[in-house]
């Protein structure tokens, strides 16, 4: 059985280097479904072609991003994968990965890091969203549990009062 490849939504804000980008994508056999000049419009892309990785390729995050990786996180979790060229400030990796950035990388994009970067992106996105259902499922369970015990307290002085 022959694996799909992966999709993936390219946003690079420099035409040569998401052409040489989406080229090292493709050899390591990952399928470029939509490439985008900037995230201003990111959650609607997302939405409309739901792609299994978001690739961001940028000097470094500004606030307008860190805002639209945190919605699409929220309502359209993936795996986003985010490439800096340079970053000095400790803040925009920390804000980038409470954003939902899966695989902060600073120095760019280079051809034979492609898929190892994306693959650790993948597994780390994975292992948090198997966390947040395990959180989700316990955090039930307590209240399912604490009603139970509301109900035992209730019926308890009932049949003390009766």
């Amino acid at each position: 059985m022959e694996k799909t490849p992966l999709s993936v939504m390219l946003v690079d804000d420099e035409t040569a280097r998401a052409l040489l980008v989406e080229q090292a994508l493709a050899k390591h056999g990952y399928q470029v479904v939509c490439r985008l000049t900037s995230t201003a419009a990111l959650r609607y892309h997302v939405e409309r072609v739901q792609p299994d990785i978001i690739i961001i390729d940028m000097d470094s995050p500004d606030r307008d991003t860190l805002e639209h990786m945190t919605v699409i996180s929220q309502h359209n979790p993936r795996p986003i994968v985010f490439f800096a060229n340079h970053d000095d400030n400790p803040d925009s990796i920390k804000l980038a990965i409470q954003a939902g950035v899966s695989a902060y990388i600073v120095d760019g994009l280079t051809a034979k890091r492609v898929k190892p970067i994306i693959d650790v992106a993948v597994a780390r996105f994975n292992e948090f969203q198997q966390l947040r259902q395990q959180l989700h499922s316990s955090q039930s369970q307590l209240a399912e549990q604490q009603l139970v015990d509301k109900a035992k307290r209730l019926l308890m002085k009932k049949q003390q009062t009766g």
